[in-house]
């Protein structure tokens, strides 16, 4: 069965979501990060920022939940059951810190087939409180046996 692929273009609701001080420091020490500017409000000040800066891959936090609707939306018709993750692409803008509030819109940019299997893109572009963009990204997830 061909994948259905009306849906392209698709946009959904904006997703907001405010970054936390805490947040941010439990991501980094999660994740390993050792520089001061995650870690230390005084350290982020004294370079000139705000509050203490989010590492590049908090863009997962605060944009995979707008994903979530385009993912889920029964036009897009994908199986879950059969997913896998393709990858992920990121290009960031203007730097994320606490006390910010960054809003994520997500839209279905591609889905195709070959070779028995279906491809979905995603676009999330999220912008924060300033109307900057802070992340554009770009997820595949790959279903088996379409």
């Amino acid at each position: 069965m061909p994948v259905n692929t009306s849906a392209i273009g698709k946009s959904y609701e904006p997703v907001v979501y405010a970054v936390g001080r805490e947040k941010i420091k439990e991501y980094a020490r999660a994740t390993g990060e050792t520089n001061p500017l995650h870690l230390e409000a005084e350290a982020a000040r004294a370079a000139g920022y705000a509050d203490v800066v989010a590492p590049p891959m908090f863009a997962v936090v605060y944009s995979a939940p707008a994903l979530g609707p385009a993912i889920l939306d029964p036009e897009v018709e994908l199986n879950l059951a059969m997913m896998v993750h393709g990858g992920q692409e990121f290009v960031w803008g203007a730097p994320v810190v606490a006390g910010d509030e960054i809003t994520t819109g997500a839209s279905v940019q591609g889905i195709s087939e070959k070779d028995g299997r279906g491809y979905y893109v995603f676009e999330s572009v999220s912008t924060n409180q300033r109307g900057e963009e802070v992340c554009r990204g770009t997820w595949t997830n790959i279903v088996r046996g379409v």
